[in-house]
Parts: C-alpha cells; structure tokens; sequence
C-alpha cells in the first residue's frame, strides 16, 4: 500500500507542477506599449522577446443587440445596411450601385499526416478560431445588395453565384466580366450589370497556392482595366514549415489580361490583404499582417506602396533592418541591401484587412479628406487587445502617410472583454458612403457625414522623369577614386 500511495502522490506533485508551467506559459506577454506608440511613420520598435507559446487572448463575439451600432467619429452617423449574412468578408461596389458580398471561411484542410504534434497544433488552432468565431463551413456565395429607394437599408438581398466558388474573397468587375479569386484559383465570369444571376462557365486565369495559413486572396483591378492585382498570404508565422511550401506565397501577383500571363509583382509581404491605388502617384498599396510571437508590441502591421519588385524582407526581416533571428531558411544573398521599410505601421497584432483611399464624390467630410480608410480586424494574440475598429491614415498633398490613425468607427470590443463584431472590408458605396463589412456580426454597416458635400477629385501629381544617362564602366569611376585616394596619402 506504502508504495501506491508514493505512486499517487508523485503523481499529484507531476500534474501540480505540471498545471504551474501550463499557467505561466498562458499567461503570455503583456504589452509595454500603448498600440498609439507603434503607429506611425517612425513607430516604437522595442527588442523582440521569442516566444515559444504564444500569447492568446481571444475576444469572444457576442453579437450587437437590436439598435445597437458602432460609435461614429463625430460629425459621422452610421446605419446597419445589411444584417443576417454568413460571415460576410469582402465587397465590391458595381457601377450601377449594386454591392456585391462574398460570404465565405477558411477551405477545408486535409489531415496532412504530419504527426502527433501537428496534430495537437491543429486542434488548439482549432480551438482558437472557434473562439474567435472564425471556423464553420464556408457558405461559399456571392451575394448582391441592391438599396432602390436610397435609404441607406439594401432592401434587395440574393444569390449571384455559388458554382464553381470554394472559400472566394476577391471580387472586381469590368465590361460584363466579374472576377472572383478562390483560395486557389482566379477565375473570370460572365456577367452583366443587374442580372439577378452569373450565367454561364467560368474562364480559370490563374491557378494559385491553395489554402493553408492565410487563406484570403484579395483582388485589384488596374485603373485601366489590363491587369488584374492578386494578394496571396504565407502558409506560417516565419517559414517554419520549410520555404519549399511558401513557392507563390507571401507575395502580390500581377496578371495582364491582355497578354494572358502573370509575373510575380512585389514579395516579402507576410500576408497582404487590402489593395488599392493611391489616387496622388497611381501606385499600388496594401495593408500587411505581420509576423507573431514576438510580444505584444512586436511586430506592427503596416500599410505601404508596392512598386514593382518590392520585397519586404518576410520572413528573414522586418521593417528594413531587424533581422529575424528564428528563422532556420538560409536568408538570400544581399536581401538587407534592396529591403524596403513600409512607409505606416499600423499598429502590433492588429490585422489590419479592408482599405480604400479617399475618392471623389466621397462623403466622409473634412475631417476624413484626403488619405486612407482601413478595417483593423482586430487581436487574438496581444495582451490587452489590439484594432477591432475602423481608422483613418491622412496623407499630404505629396501622397503620403502622416501623424497617427484616427478612428472612425469603434465601440466592436466591450469593456468586458468579449466583441460585438469584427470589422473586415471597406468599400466606397456609389452615393459615396463608406461600407464596412463585420464578419463575424453578420452586419454590413453604412458610414457617412449627412452634412458633407461629395468630396473633390485629389490632384493626380506630375512630375518630369529623370534625364537619360550615359552608361559606363564602374569600374573607371572606382579605379579613379583609388588612384585619388593614394596620391592625397603620398602628397600627406
């Protein structure tokens, strides 16, 4: 019996110490930084603390109850324009005024076989998405919204589309071409402007990586219509599962419609989402959720322009010069000389999603003139919670970024610590208010200024290119300067 009893008690003792460590190692790491300070132009960076845990605080969704709606900036006022969707994601505004929605989650994922422990990793990543109000089935619709009468309410709701879709989030239209981008594939369809339905087969543009990690793969048309803007997210936080499964990932795809092709436009981009043109310089931007496990205060997601051959530095850098020292892949040759740093930090953890500038005809008021709106997600891994809300990012009359986010729309997290939504999308309605998607709410919301008149057009800015220059040899210039230099050490 003595023996029995030392058998229970040690193992009383194992799972007491056991149940310590499982407390101290939840318990995560609380922010230093107010997320104001690591926004910005030049935000806070502190000095990464590795995690090998991460710290989860999820914010449960509760849901909005009858009358409530998000807490306006002043002189704004904001109504329900759509209500009892299936998690609704992305929007898209046609020309004639219909609203396109795409209701829809993460694909199903096959058992990779990856052993025990991918398997315990997937069922916590389970557990956490579904606190979060993220798993389900994908409803897999696109859904158009008609408001006839102008009231503000869509008093028209049906199905479009649901052949052919698996897990779709990008959505853009051109000349009777509706073009919808799955998890893993770009397809094109027929389409014409208030047609109660997509009619016809679809035409696959390009294939893309499917599933797996960040799934969502938003969508850009050209201002003039000849190609088509693809952001594609990683698999992983920092390439942990090997760069071989990242091929295509983490980067914005260029597809020319004319010529029928892609090309890799821009890489080193984590997981890119929201993409529009800057009205100033016509440049392409993005929002960019960043890397995790880092601390709270690390690492802030940004909004930046996208030249074309950008590279970010994901996953063996971030912001330029921070080298990321976990990760295993071999960094590329001379990668810290050509990284960019994104030109706004919008804050860490903060899932930064929907964006679109300012527009002509906008009715936002003065307040909200001239710069970028963008849906912040919202944190399941900072310690307090980071975004749930809606921002404002004013820009100069030179195109860009400055000062700090202004909030437009929050009152989603509760003081209790449980959301009322989650904001995702934003899109510009034709008679210039502001759409918001809240996915997990179900709710699309409708933001305006009554007072405001239509916003003016912002002036496209010109420029002269740079004079032609004659190519020659460096080395002549390099021999030069070292001849220079040793007769200046002679003559001293």
């Amino acid at each position: 019996m003595a023996i029995f009893r030392k058998i229970a008690i040690a193992l009383v003792i194992a799972i007491v110490i056991a149940g310590i460590a499982l407390f101290f190692l939840t318990r995560g790491d609380s922010a230093d930084l107010t997320v104001e300070e690591v926004t910005g132009t030049e935000p806070v960076l502190r000095e990464g603390d590795p995690q090998n845990v991460p710290t989860v605080q999820i914010a449960k969704p509760v849901g909005w109850q009858a009358g409530e709606v998000p807490t306006p900036a002043e002189g704004l006022e904001v109504v329900r324009f759509a209500e009892g969707l299936d998690h609704p994601r992305t929007l898209f505004a046609l020309p004639n005024g219909d609203v396109l929605v795409a209701l829809t989650r993460a694909p199903k994922v096959e058992n990779s076989g990856g052993g025990i422990m991918d398997a315990i990793k997937g069922w916590i990543a389970d557990k956490l998405l579904s606190a979060a109000g993220a798993t389900g089935e994908s409803a897999n619709q696109i859904v158009l919204l008609r408001d006839s009468d102008g009231n503000g309410s869509a008093e028209t709701r049906q199905v479009i589309l649901e052949a052919g879709l698996d897990s779709p989030s990008g959505l853009s239209w051109k000349d009777g071409t509706l073009y919808v981008a799955n998890h893993n594939a770009v397809l094109a369809f027929p389409y014409e402007l208030g047609s109660a339905k997509v009619s016809g087969s679809p035409r696959k543009l390009m294939d893309l990586p499917p599933g797996g990690g960040h799934w969502m793969r938003n969508l850009e048309l050209s201002p003039d219509g000849q190609r088509l803007y693809v952001a594609v997210g990683s698999v992983s936080n920092i390439g942990e599962a090997g760069m071989e499964v990242e091929k295509g990932r983490a980067m914005i795809w260029e597809y020319d419609l004319v010529a029928k092709r892609q090309r890799q436009f821009c890489a080193g981009l984590r997981n890119p989402n929201g993409l529009d043109f800057s009205p100033w310089s016509g440049e392409l931007w993005t929002t960019v959720n960043e890397r995790d496990m880092l601390g709270s205060d690390l690492v802030p997601d940004y909004l930046t322009n996208v030249p074309v051959g950008a590279q970010y530095g994901w996953p063996w850098v971030y912001y330029r010069t921070n080298r990321d020292r976990r990760v295993e892949a071999p960094m590329p040759r001379f990668l810290m000389e050509y990284v960019r740093k994104p030109e706004f930090a919008l804050g860490p953890h903060v899932a930064a999603l929907g964006l679109v500038f300012s527009k002509e005809g906008d009715r936002m008021g003065n307040s909200f003139s001239g710069g970028a709106f963008i849906a912040r997600h919202g944190s399941w891994n900072r310690k307090p919670p980071s975004g749930y809300d809606v921002v404002f990012v004013d820009f100069d009359d030179r195109g860009n970024p400055v000062g700090k986010p202004k909030p437009v729309l929050t009152g989603f997290l509760k003081a209790d610590g449980t959301t009322r939504g989650r904001p995702t999308w934003v899109e510009w309605a034709t008679d210039g208010s502001l759409l918001v998607s809240d996915d997990t709410a179900g709710i699309i919301w409708r933001v305006h200024s009554p007072s405001a008149a239509p916003a003016k057009a912002i002036a496209r800015l010109a420029g002269n290119s740079l004079p032609p220059r004659e190519l020659t040899d460096p080395r002549a210039d390099f021999e030069a300067d070292y001849l220079r230099k040793q007769a200046g050490q002679k003559a001293n």
